[in-house]
């Protein structure tokens, strides 16, 4: 073990035998064995002592001590019974009265089974499971929002929710999250970094929210995806399918745009217009 509780690679593969788990892809199970990265979550996220923290997928702990050790109430939820036991026997035992430890589905339970009160700040550090990044982003921007999110994504997902208009990665996703949340620097992360090495690497994505968050409504999110499975069409040409955004593109057209435009070229703050039209 390193010095700052980090497993080396050899130390993990032993433990997840000793523990009887495979590591499951379908799970996302891919396990940070880089102290310097966890190191960089904690100082990217301005961890403070008594900071509530909630954390997706410990799998093995790593970050999980960490954020205890600096003096952080921490709200976890893994999925895999066989880790949720090693947490228990481990980390639970020692940080009894900051540790709230869950077994279940995070898009389920998105804040680890916490219930922020009204105005109660809290923060999100995780290496997220892959699997479930997409889904549980969705679920999270409904709020109630975290004041910063700290997290560990496939360099790809990361691209879709940073990307700018015009962009081929701009989507829904785009739109959503920095509708929200204001982009920080943050910190690559190479595949080297992970056991097993997974095929790609990925991105510690930096997120503080918005001095006005923009929430959008649920069936604006389910038009907008719908809006982008047709991404090359010019937004006058989808009026045939989408009759109730005749308004919308009529206000978009005051401004200047066309009905030639194509949606992934609409700048962010013209689809927050779009939930005033939709009921």
């Amino acid at each position: 073990m390193m010095g700052d509780g980090t497993l080396t690679p050899t130390q993990t593969r032993d433990l997840l035998a000793h523990l009887g788990l495979k590591p499951r892809k379908k799970l996302g199970q891919n396990f940070l064995i880089d102290g310097n990265i966890v190191r960089k979550s904690l100082k990217i996220s301005d961890l403070q002592v008594d900071d509530t923290v909630i954390e997706i997928g410990p799998g093995l702990g790593t970050l999980t001590g960490a954020l205890l050790k600096k003096g952080a109430k921490v709200y976890a939820i893994e999925k895999d019974t066989l880790l949720v036991k090693h947490l228990s026997d481990t980390l639970a035992t020692s940080y009894a009265s900051r540790l709230f430890l869950s077994q279940g589905d995070a898009v389920q339970n998105p804040l680890a089974g916490f219930n922020p009160q009204m105005g109660e700040q809290f923060k999100i550090i995780s290496n997220l499971p892959y699997s479930i990044a997409t889904p549980w982003i969705d679920v999270v921007l409904s709020g109630p929002l975290p004041v910063s999110m700290v997290l560990m994504l496939q360099k790809e997902t990361a691209y879709r929710l940073t990307a700018d208009p015009g962009s081929k990665n701009y989507g829904a996703a785009s739109i959503f999250i920095q509708s929200a949340y204001a982009l920080k620097p943050g910190h690559k992360v190479s595949h080297r970094c992970f056991y097993p090495v997974p095929a790609v690497d990925s991105v510690l994505l930096n997120l503080v929210r918005r001095d006005n968050p923009f929430v959008f409504k649920i069936k604006t999110k389910m038009k907008i995806r719908a809006f982008f499975t047709h991404r090359r069409k010019q937004i006058g040409t989808l009026l045939r399918d989408f009759p109730e955004f005749e308004p919308w593109i009529k206000y978009l057209s005051t401004l200047g745009i066309s009905t030639h435009t194509r949606a992934e070229a609409i700048p962010l703050q013209h689809w927050q217009k779009l939930d005033e039209y939709i009921f």
